[in-house]
Order: structure tokens, then C-alpha cells, then sequence
């Protein structure tokens, strides 16, 4: 019993390290987008979104998938000879389609800026094709750290190069433009800060470890054909969910430019759409994160108890994960659409596209509920099917973006965006509900939120008009700033207090919730009299 409850202990403890690492991570990788647009306008915004995505694939298949899909190789053997035969293998097959991939993007970098309707972009796909060859290395440490259950390393280097990468960003981009640099120069500055933002990340796990990855003396015989087909079925799988936003970020790369030129839009002005259009990207990471974060705290404790009793043990968390989900998600996006062009104003210094990006807000939502459900069922060892739902989604998306951009422009390519993930979440739902047929709320529980929802956005709406009678200064992001911080306190105490009011959530589930005890006092304060 004691050794169960160590077990559980540690579990829980590396899980927490890694989720507020992914959170800091998170929060970095949003963040910095809006002084990076601040200082090369949208098209140089645009310039820096049409390459990222090739990037961030890689980076999020090694240093998330591939990671995982080695730690749980490693798990299976407690041989160390076979342990380190794995590690061999896993480090050349992963080096060899690094190689490959590194020598396809560099050779092919015209062509594919070409697809995208802009051959400037290819040194900077070029430049980005350096983050391949440091693949290998950060999926070996990560993964050999992981299985022993060694998460602090992991959170260090995370944290350690996304730092890296964003000062070296906004400091290298501040440089370039003081020095009258182009676009695209920039922008492949702002390439290489990823690249040695990766490479920082090796170096702090080779630090850490002191020790390289060595064969054996003797080899080990292990059935090859096997650990590939595992190593790469599982690092899908498991980084899926987190490779799909960069997927439809290629899919608007590939397809936004081309479809705005085709259909009588001006190559120039079309390349300052799409870079308005991208400043969603930063906005709808910002305000998932709560969602996500919250519903991905209790994500380790399904893990752990489906394993218990075939999984029934794990049903109240399940229940908790899409409350928590439906509840912050669709607050978030809801509370952010209403906030336009407030917010637009305040980040990014002009109102333009704000009933696009309002639009494009509304994946919050979708969002919140895809992340978590995928995560859940990965930790279930169901990720085949979420991994296939994801991928129709995005099929989806393409579909409507061709159909929808040619008549509505950037607008069509937010609503594109959220019928794909709806798709996605609607089968996720179905598919859950046949895992878990259990109910996952209560019909009071719709009632209650969407009552919150309707009051958080009268206050909000509210308030918004009683500002703009008012105004302190000439500076339209003052303005801004002092109609849209009140307004995000009002529309939040609103939706906190009558959620709180009606106990959708009870007491004991707060607990489970980052800062949860704190506002499960709250909750018994509101509801005192009641009971």
C-alpha cells in the first residue's frame, strides 16, 4: 500500500512539473507573437506565420511525440542492454528521417514557397530546415528522462529553450528593424531563434545528464521492425492533438494567399490580410490555455485510475475534465469575441479585421473541449481514433476554405477553421460517450452556463458602452485598455459568481483545479445561506 501510494505520489508530483513547464511554455510561444507584430507590422507577421508551421511540426513531433513513444518503449524493459539497444535504434531511425527531411525542406524550399504563392519565402524554409538535424538528440534525452520518471530536467530544457528562442526573437527582430532590414531578413532572423532555441535545449539536457547515449558492448537482439512501427505509431498518436493546430496553420499557408490573389486581391495587400488574419493565432492560444490547463490538471488522475477496476474508477474525473472544459472554454471564447476590437486595438494597434478575428476567437471554445477529450482518451491508450477525427477535421477545414475564402475572405477562413474543429469535437463526444456511456452533465448544467454566459456578455457589453462616453488621453490603446481591463474583471466576476451560485461544479471538484481551493471557499461563502 505504501509503495502504491510513493507511486501515485511521484506520478502525480512529474505530471505537475510538466504541466505548469507546458503551461509556462505555452504562455511564451503566445506572448512573444504580439511585440514580434508590434514591430514588423502584419505583413512581416504574415512573412514569420507562413513558416513557423513547417518548424513547429518537427519541434512538436521530437520534443512531445517522439519523447513519449521512447519513454514507453523504455518502460517495457528492465534490461538495461535492451534498454540501451532501443535507444540506439530509436537515435537512427529518427536520425536518418531528420537527415531526409532536413535535406527535402533545403532542396525543396523554393518549391514549397512557390505552393504559397511566395518565393521570397525560401530561405527562410531553408533557414527552419536546421531545426531537423536537432531532432534526435532532444527525443533521445527527453524520452530517457521520462522513463525514469525525471521530469525536472524535462521542464528545465522546455522552459530553458523557449526563452532562448523568444529573446532571441524579439531581440534579434528589434535589431534587424532598427538597422532597416527587409521583411524576409527579419523574418530569418526570427527563423534562427528557434533553431538555436532547440539547440539550447539539447545542451541543457546533455548538462543535466552528463552522460551520452551509448550502444552496448554486446549486442542486444530486439525486434527492430517492431520498435519503429511502435516508435512511430505512438509519437502520432500522442502528439496529434498538439500537431493540429500547426496543421491548420499550414492549411491556411498553403491556401489563404493563393485563393485572396486568385480572386482579384493585390499580392500586397493580400499578404497583409493573411498577416491580420495570424494575429488570431497568439489570441486563441492565450484563451484556450486556461481551458486546456485546467482540464489537463486532472488528466494524469484518469490516466492513472483507468487502470483500476476497468476504468469505472476513472468516470468521476471524466465527468470533471469536459465540465471544466465546456465551462472555462466557452467563457473564454465567448468573453474574448464580445472584447473585440477592444482587444485588437490594445495588442496589435489597429481595429482591422476585428469581426474575422471574433470569428476566429469562437475555436477557443472548440478548442478547450478537442484538447482535453484527445488527452484523455490517449491516456486511455485509445489515441488511434482521436488521431483519425483530427485528421478529418482538418480535410474538413481545407474543403472550406476553398470554398469559403474566394467569398468572404479571411472571415471565411475563421469560420473554415471552426467547422473543422467542430467536426473533430463531435466525433470525439460520440465516441466518448461509447467508451463512457455515462452521462457527462446533467441538462441544469447547460442551463447554468449559458445563463452565465448571457450576463457575463450584457455586463461586458455594458460596460463598453459606458467607456466609450469617456476616455483619459488621446492614445487609441489607452482607450482601449481602459475599456477592456474593467470589462474582462466585470464579465468574469459575473460568470465566477453565478457559476459558483448555481454549484455546477461542487467544492471537492475545485480541489482538484489549480488555485481550486481558493475558490471553492468562495463557493461556500456564495452558497452559505442556501444550505
Amino acid at each position: 500500500m505504501a509503495a502504491s501510494e510513493w507511486n501515485m505520489k511521484t506520478f502525480m508530483k512529474g505530471a505537475s512539473i510538466l504541466t505548469i513547464s507546458a503551461l509556462i511554455v505555452k504562455l511564451l510561444g503566445a506572448v512573444y507573437r504580439v511585440p514580434f507584430q508590434n514591430l514588423v507590422g502584419d505583413k512581416g507577421f504574415y512573412i514569420y506565420q507562413q513558416v513557423y508551421p513547417f518548424i513547429g511540426i518537427f519541434i512538436i513531433w521530437t520534443t512531445y511525440g517522439a519523447a513519449v513513444a521512447i519513454s514507453k518503449l523504455l518502460a517495457s524493459t528492465q534490461l538495461p542492454e535492451e534498454r540501451r539497444a532501443i535507444l540506439k535504434l530509436s537515435f537512427v531511425y529518427l536520425g536518418v528521417l531528420s537527415i531526409v527531411a532536413f535535406i527535402t525542406l533545403l532542396a525543396g524550399a523554393s518549391w514549397i514557397a512557390s505552393l504559397m504563392g511566395d518565393p521570397e519565402l525560401a530561405p527562410l524554409l531553408q533557414t527552419g530546415a536546421y531545426v531537423l538535424l536537432i531532432m534526435p538528440f532532444l527525443a533521445v534525452y527527453k524520452g530517457t528522462f521520462q522513463s525514469r520518471g525525471e521530469m525536472v530536467p524535462i521542464a528545465v530544457s522546455g522552459v530553458g529553450e523557449q526563452g532562448i528562442r523568444v529573446a532571441i526573437i524579439l531581440v534579434g527582430t528589434w535589431i534587424a528593424v532598427q538597422s532597416g532590414a527587409s521583411l524576409y531578413e527579419t523574418g530569418t532572423i526570427a527563423v534562427w531563434g528557434a533553431v538555436i532555441g532547440q539547440t539550447a535545449g539539447v545542451v541543457l539536457l546533455f548538462l543535466w545528464s552528463r552522460k551520452s547515449v551509448k550502444a552496448p558492448a554486446i549486442a542486444f537482439p530486439i525486434d527492430k521492425r517492431k520498435v519503429i512501427k511502435e516508435l512511430t505509431l505512438i509519437s502520432l498518436s500522442v502528439s496529434a492533438s498538439s500537431l493540429i493546430l500547426l496543421l491548420y496553420q499550414m492549411a491556411d499557408a498553403f491556401t489563404i494567399l493563393n485563393l485572396l490573389t486568385n480572386h482579384g486581391v493585390q499580392e500586397e495587400a493580400a499578404m497583409t490580410v493573411k498577416g491580420v488574419y495570424d494575429r488570431g493565432q497568439p489570441l486563441v492560444q492565450l484563451g484556450s490555455l486556461i481551458a486546456t490547463t485546467l482540464a489537463m490538471a486532472i488528466v494524469p488522475l484518469i490516466s492513472h485510475h483507468t487502470t483500476m477496476s476497468g476504468g469505472r474508477s476513472a468516470c468521476p474525473f471524466v465527468r470533471l475534465t469536459f465540465r471544466v472544459a465546456i465551462l472555462f472554454g466557452l467563457a473564454a471564447a465567448v468573453g474574448l469575441a464580445a472584447l473585440l476590437p477592444q482587444v485588437n486595438v490594445l495588442l496589435f494597434e489597429t481595429s482591422e479585421g476585428s469581426f474575422a478575428l471574433a470569428v476566429f476567437c469562437v475555436q477557443i471554445f472548440w478548442l478547450s473541449l478537442v484538447l482535453p477529450l484527445c488527452a484523455i482518451l490517449q491516456g486511455a491508450g485509445l489515441g488511434k481514433v482521436p488521431a483519425g477525427l483530427l485528421l478529418v477535421g482538418l480535410a474538413v477545414k481545407i474543403v472550406a476554405n476553398v470554398l469559403l475564402v474566394p467569398l468572404y475572405g479571411i472571415t471565411g477562413a475563421a469560420f473554415a477553421g471552426n467547422i473543422g474543429f467542430a467536426v473533430t469535437a463531435a466525433g470525439l463526444i460520440v465516441y466518448f460517450k461509447r467508451m463512457w456511456p455515462e452521462r457527462l452533465a446533467p441538462g441544469r448544467f447547460y442551463g447554468w452556463i449559458s445563463l452565465a454566459t448571457i450576463a457575463m456578455v450584457g455586463v461586458v457589453e455594458l460596460w463598453l458602452w459606458i467607456s466609450s462616453t469617456f476616455t483619459l488621453g488621446e492614445s487609441a490603446r489607452l482607450a482601449a485598455a481602459q475599456s477592456a481591463f474593467p470589462a474582462v474583471v466585470l464579465g468574469a466576476t459575473v460568470f465566477l459568481i453565478i457559476v459558483m451560485k448555481s454549484r455546477v461544479l461542487a467544492e471537492k471538484d475545485w480541489y482538484l483545479l489549480p488555485f481550486g481551493k481558493r475558490l471553492a471557499r468562495v463557493q461556500l461563502l456564495l452558497t452559505k445561506k442556501r444550505r
